[in-house]
């Protein structure tokens, strides 16, 4: 073991030793972040149209040999990130034979170690109890627990930019950082940085694209303590080493990745000048992101913690605004918020995950504050206010997403209505129709194969129209217009033998009536 380990793990033990409170309360809240994810998933796993589409492309690569070089679309036409994700989840989806809870319940852990870098940073940059604060928001907001179980790639991105952060303050650090004095020179963190810079852009790819402007202003900013010129080309090759699959799937299919982003980027003016346009929109979007972080509901609640908030960073600027550490956080999230007031393309769509890097981030911002006045009593008095609102609020919602998910059905009453499907079947062949809201039935594609393999059996998708028909169907409450032409066209194809409902899905065995050409065959 090395002396250099050594003098870490003994720094790393005089520091739990000398605030033991401090770190209890840390594992406890970690423990219950575990709990509040990874509790009854099996039962209310979101699994739809991307989920299933995701999982077929895994399936195809483990059953079937398949190489992926592109991942799951960035929602825009044409364009796609790098098989990173794929590669994320593939060995937990093999190592459960097939079962979408063990990427699920992986992806949902990295967002409580994003918790604990969290705390970290905090702890850092003003104190302990900042850094307590931080990870309570962050372990049971309910927004952010339906983000950690999402099994969907901006998951990953809250360990992503809490990471990158993280290295960022390290560098800001210089020679006093626990990294330079435990692992080596403060420059070699520089590579950590380009690489997650990558990652951030394939997992997230939309304000993640910022954090180049942003490492570069950091760059420029820290230029006395610039790394000698080998580790500036290997963290420049380790970003673009995360756009090589993508290259050479645009090489193999002439060039049709690159026209789509010269398309998006320069053609559609997807970024423009025009700011007074969206100004009030997005202004408004980033008020509802923030409340939703923090308390589900009216900015009212929040806002004498926030005005509060801004007051002590501006009356402490030797802690707040003069600290570069600080100034770090100020740019990581400013600079994204900013250019995507200019961001017009994708027929205008701003989702609220295209702001996944900046949930922890924006956390911190709000912590921050309350820490430094978590030492005297009218700040305690403050901070137990806050945390009796946030429990208030956050609770009632969070008890019932876990105990019966978002929607009308779960992933358990889908592998219900298959096994139902199967098990009504016995040996007949059959045929499946399926109806969904987004139209492709990617999920089913996916549970019918997967239920296929559990029973042991071969999955063969076949031409032959066979007289046993099923249909499953999913409720569609904004378009029940679009289920009612698709029952009725149904009623043309077979007739009704046997019905059962599992939530919101119903599952029919038909006898059909005349061939058809346009049903799912399997």
């Amino acid at each position: 073991m090395s002396n250099k380990f050594i003098v870490h793990f003994e720094s790393v033990r005089k520091e739990v030793k000398n605030y033991p409170i401090v770190y209890i309360l840390l594992s406890i809240i970690l423990f219950f972040a575990i709990f509040a994810r990874v509790y009854n998933v099996s039962n209310n796993l979101g699994f739809y149209f991307d989920q299933g589409r995701d999982a077929m492309v895994i399936w195809n690569f483990w059953k079937n040999g398949n190489i992926f070089l592109i991942g799951p679309t960035t929602g825009i036409a044409g364009i796609f990130r790098g098989p990173w994700y794929y590669g994320l989840i593939t060995p937990f989806y093999i190592s459960g034979q097939g079962d979408p809870v063990f990427p699920a319940v992986f992806l949902s852990l990295t967002t409580v170690l994003a918790i604990f870098f969290l705390f970290l940073i905090a702890k850092e940059l003003v104190n302990r109890e900042a850094g307590l604060i931080a990870a309570t928001i962050a372990a049971f907001s309910y927004y952010i627990v339906v983000h950690s179980r999402w099994l969907s790639n901006p998951a990953p991105m809250l360990l992503i930019s809490t990471l990158l952060l993280w290295t960022m303050i390290q560098i800001s650090k210089r020679s006093s950082s626990v990294l330079a004095r435990g692992y080596g020179e403060a420059k070699w963190v520089w590579p950590a940085i380009g690489f997650l810079v990558g990652m951030a852009i394939q997992f997230g790819s939309a304000t993640e694209i910022f954090y180049i402007p942003t490492v570069l202003i950091f760059a420029i900013w820290n230029r006395k303590q610039s790394p000698p010129a080998k580790i500036i080309i290997l963290s420049i090759g380790l970003f673009f080493v995360s756009f090589i699959p993508q290259i050479l799937f645009d090489l193999s299919k002439g060039g049709v990745l690159s026209k789509a982003v010269v398309n998006f980027l320069v053609k559609k003016e997807s970024f423009k000048l025009s700011l007074w346009e969206v100004l009030g929109i997005r202004l408004n979007q980033y008020k509802l992101l923030y409340t939703s972080l923090l308390l589900p509901g009216d900015l009212g609640y929040l806002l004498p913690f926030v005005l509060g908030g801004f007051w002590i960073i501006l009356a402490k600027p030797r802690i707040f605004i003069r600290n570069h550490k600080f100034k770090i956080l100020a740019i990581f999230i400013s600079l994204p918020l900013f250019g995507m007031l200019f961001f017009q393309g994708n027929y205008g769509n701003v989702f609220d995950y295209y702001f996944s890097g900046l949930y922890f981030p924006l956390i911190l911002f709000f912590s921050l504050p309350l820490g430094y006045i978590a030492k005297n009593w009218g700040g305690k008095l403050a901070v137990i206010t806050f945390f009796l609102l946030f429990f208030k609020l956050n609770t009632p919602v969070l008890e019932n997403y876990m105990l019966r998910g978002r929607t009308h059905f779960t992933f358990n009453d889908q592998k219900k209505a298959v096994e139902w499907v199967y098990k009504n079947a016995k040996d007949e062949n059959f045929n499946v129709d399926v109806y969904v809201p987004p139209v492709i039935p990617y999920a089913y594609d996916y549970l019918f194969r997967w239920y296929s393999f559990r029973l042991g059996q071969d999955f063969t998708l076949v031409e032959d129209q066979v007289p046993l028909l099923y249909t499953i169907y999913e409720l569609d409450p904004p378009n029940p217009q679009r289920l009612d032409i698709w029952l009725a066209r149904q009623e043309t194809i077979g007739k009704v033998e046997e019905e059962f409902g599992f939530g919101g899905i119903t599952a029919q065995r038909r006898k059909r009536l005349q061939p058809t050409t346009n049903e799912s065959i399997h």
